[in-house]
């Protein structure tokens, strides 16, 4: 299976998952947690939404080029450790309340950075 291929599924399961994790949050969830823990859960499903999609433009700008490829894989498999990572976190974190968790949640926003650097580069070399 191809890279691109790799990456438009991925963007589609995640970006289904967070629409089914928001609502979770908001019917199953709502009695169930704080309000607190509610807002830091759907922080991590927004922020899953947000790189599931950028997940899917990787992978249709992949399927289309051949120079810069590398950047492209490396900001896709950045989004999927920043996902793992930041929403991850975020959702143990608010159906656990361990705040330790929460340490975590920092290096999935570097990997998200180093994502959307590399799609800039890989901006500048586009053709």
């Amino acid at each position: 299976m191809t890279e691109s291929r790799i990456f438009l599924m991925m963007g589609a399961i995640l970006g289904g998952l967070a629409v089914a994790s928001g609502a979770f949050a908001s019917h199953a969830l709502s009695e169930k947690l704080t309000e607190r823990a509610i807002e830091i859960f759907e922080t991590a499903a927004r922020y899953q939404m947000y790189h599931a999609l950028a997940l899917l433009a990787v992978g249709l700008w992949l399927s289309r080029v051949d120079e810069g490829r590398s950047l492209l894989v490396t900001a896709g498999v950045a989004y999927l450790i920043g996902i793992l990572l930041f929403s991850g976190s975020l959702y143990a974190l608010s159906l656990s309340g361990i705040k330790g968790l929460g340490a975590v949640t920092p290096l999935g926003g570097v990997a998200f950075l180093v994502g959307w650097g590399c799609l800039a580069i890989a901006a500048l070399s586009f053709k």
